[in-house]
């Protein structure tokens, strides 16, 4: 479990800073017709290394897949919406309602949850331990 928690702990700050970085480069972009954008947004370094730091994310994510259950490993990077909120509402200096605040205090438990489960598959590989008393 500490190498897979170990490895999404810096999943979740790429993709966090990813998204932060995205979403500040877009807003600065503006809206409009994708023709005029695109251009803008291709020519940003700022969205080149965000879109690099999900890139990161993602790749870290996969890794961890590769010997952790789903069933811990996607519950437990939901942590980066706590984090994404935290950065938005300090970084962005964007308005989080009480409501939506509600819901990071409900995903922050169950993180907390999933995490003390530790995941089936780690559980598994203890007990297979020769030696070691259960």
């Amino acid at each position: 479990m500490r190498k897979t928690i170990a490895v999404l702990i810096p999943a979740i700050f790429a993709q966090v800073a990813g998204n932060v970085l995205l979403s500040m480069k877009m807003k600065e972009i503006g809206s409009g017709n994708w023709l005029v954008l695109l251009p803008r947004a291709v020519e940003s370094p700022t969205l080149w290394f965000g879109t690099v730091l999900l890139i990161i994310s993602f790749l870290l994510f996969a890794a961890a897949l590769s010997w952790a259950d789903l069933s811990f490993v996607v519950p437990a990077v939901s942590m980066e919406v706590v984090v994404n909120v935290l950065s938005a509402n300090t970084l962005l200096h964007e308005v989080v309602s009480f409501t939506r605040w509600t819901g990071v205090l409900f995903i922050s438990i169950g993180v907390v949850l999933v995490l003390r489960s530790g995941g089936q598959k780690a559980q598994r590989e203890r007990e297979e331990i020769p030696g070691r008393s259960r």
